[in-house]
């Protein structure tokens, strides 16, 4: 898989699994704006509340459906969880008190959280180890255009001049759901990860997927594929289920540094993002006098920065090198939100400029963001991760849902501006912590396949005579000693 050129096959992976971040920026935009509040007769408690129940359900579900991705498979649960989504998201829209949408919040929140870990797992491994690093960070930074696209359909479903009060919102509430059908239909032709396959005793299954997959790239390209060196064997014995006592040893006791790495970079982003996204609206409007209405014109400018940077900086994690990246990425922003804390301060800048710094570190800052996602797919062990991917994603999750709270207090009425620049500095001190812990201990992975990043769990396990394959030499076999088709798979 690694060895291929970019074909349209790669294009149809990146638009039927890459779809989910623009489904999550598209809802959480719909919902901030809360244009149900008066037709369903919130409170602002209420409305506030529903961010949270969409964040458990985002968090469960990354949890439960993570496992049954490693176990049960990429495919079954990348169509799942965004039937999911669909079913959540469209019968929320018909909703007439607060408990309706609440429980259909959730269920959406569902739905994106396991399309999190089972979508983030199908691309590395489908993709060619020279572009899955900025493929990846694009992808996930495409959750910036679903927000912008969000936005911009809200002014014009929310305006009682083109819909009534009571209709405007329930049609945004439908937008993602005629999106996820049309992709739904686009992910029945995605094959299932032939990497997952041969781990779980699907050889022959695994091999006619690779050989699928193959002939229709050598169509496309018009060039005739070099076979697998030899160099590239793997011995593969099934593992069924992974143990919970497994996973811990492999993330505390036998990739300590890694578990760092993962864990620090996803909460200090997640602490980041939060505390400035979830409330640049009220620094807007408290501090430089704009009123409310107005700030949703300066969150587009936020929006493109944050789309641009992933897709622009991405190649350079495949070029230059991951550890390198994420250091600049994450330095630069936390340098330049310090700077823009400094000018807050003093109170020498304008509502735009203060945006125009927002958009600068947010630049640099969701490329990062997005290097820690795939961060956490790549250094792990086929068996668990689609696992990990969940597990560092409800711990940044948790973080990330403090920061809200901490710089509300920060900014207070507005009646001082000194705590909110020390938070500010607070914020600039997490992202550069981040981006020095991944530079010291991160793992150079740019341009690796997955299995010279980590081997798979049971070669690991046979390796140190810990667990399956120990000893054995059976299981699904990958290189010298068996066919031609098995080596494909590696």
């Amino acid at each position: 898989m690694d060895r291929l050129p970019w074909t349209k096959f790669h294009w149809s992976v990146v638009v039927g699994l890459g779809v989910s971040w623009i489904l999550d920026g598209l809802e959480i935009q719909i919902v901030s704006n809360a244009g149900f509040k008066a037709d369903l007769g919130l409170s602002n408690q209420e409305v506030a509340s529903l961010g949270s129940v969409y964040l458990i359900g985002q968090v469960v579900g990354a949890l439960v459906f993570g496992r049954m991705s490693d176990r049960l498979g990429r495919r079954k649960l990348f169509i799942l969880t965004l039937a999911i989504y669909l079913i959540g998201s469209g019968i929320a829209g018909l909703a007439q008190d607060w408990w309706f949408l609440a429980v259909f919040r959730f269920v959406a929140g569902l739905g994106i959280g396991g399309e999190y870990a089972a979508i983030n797992s199908a691309i590395d491994e489908l993709i060619p180890s020279k572009y899955r690093g900025h493929v990846d960070i694009a992808i996930n930074g495409t959750y910036w255009g679903g927000a912008a696209l969000g936005a911009a359909a809200n002014i014009y479903l929310l305006d009682t001049a083109y819909f009534a009060e009571n209709v405007g919102w329930r049609i945004g509430f439908f937008l993602g759901p005629v999106l996820g059908i049309a992709i739904i239909f686009l992910r029945r032709h995605i094959p299932e990860s032939p990497r997952w396959l041969m781990t779980h005793g699907k050889e022959q299954e695994a091999d006619e997927t690779v050989a699928r997959i193959e002939a229709e790239v050598e169509r496309e390209s018009g060039r005739k594929l070099e076979p697998v060196p030899d160099s590239k064997a793997l011995t593969v014995t099934p593992m069924d289920r992974v143990g919970f006592l497994t996973i811990a040893r492999v993330l505390l006791k036998q990739y300590p540094t890694r578990t760092l790495v993962g864990a620090t970079m996803m909460i200090t982003q997640a602490f980041l993002y939060n505390a400035i996204f979830f409330t640049y609206a009220l620094v807007l409007t408290s501090f430089f006098g704009l009123k409310t209405s107005e700030t949703s014109v300066y969150f587009f400018p936020f929006a493109i920065g944050n789309l641009l940077g992933p897709i622009i900086l991405g190649r350079f994690f495949d070029t230059w090198g991951r550890r390198q990246m994420i250091f600049l990425t994450y330095l630069v922003s936390g340098l330049v939100l310090a700077t823009s804390a400094f000018l807050f301060r003093a109170d020498a800048i304008s509502a735009t400029v203060q945006v125009v710094f927002w958009c600068v570190s947010f630049f640099f800052a969701s490329a990062g963001a997005s290097s820690a996602y795939l961060t956490v797919s790549e250094i792990f062990p086929l068996e668990l991760r689609s696992q990990a991917i969940s597990y560092f994603f409800a711990l940044a999750q948790v973080f990330g849902a403090l920061a809200p709270t901490i710089y509300g207090a920060f900014i207070g009425e507005g009646a001082s501006r000194e705590p909110l620049f020390w938070g500010y500095l607070l914020g600039s001190a997490v992202m550069i912590i981040g981006g020095v812990v991944a530079l010291v201990f991160g793992v150079d992975a740019a341009r690796k396949g997955l299995e010279d990043i980590t081997q798979p769990l049971s070669v690991l396990t046979a390796r140190d005579g810990k667990g399956p394959g120990s000893g054995s030499g059976s299981g699904s076999s990958s290189g010298a000693g068996s066919s031609t088709g098995s080596r494909r798979n590696t």
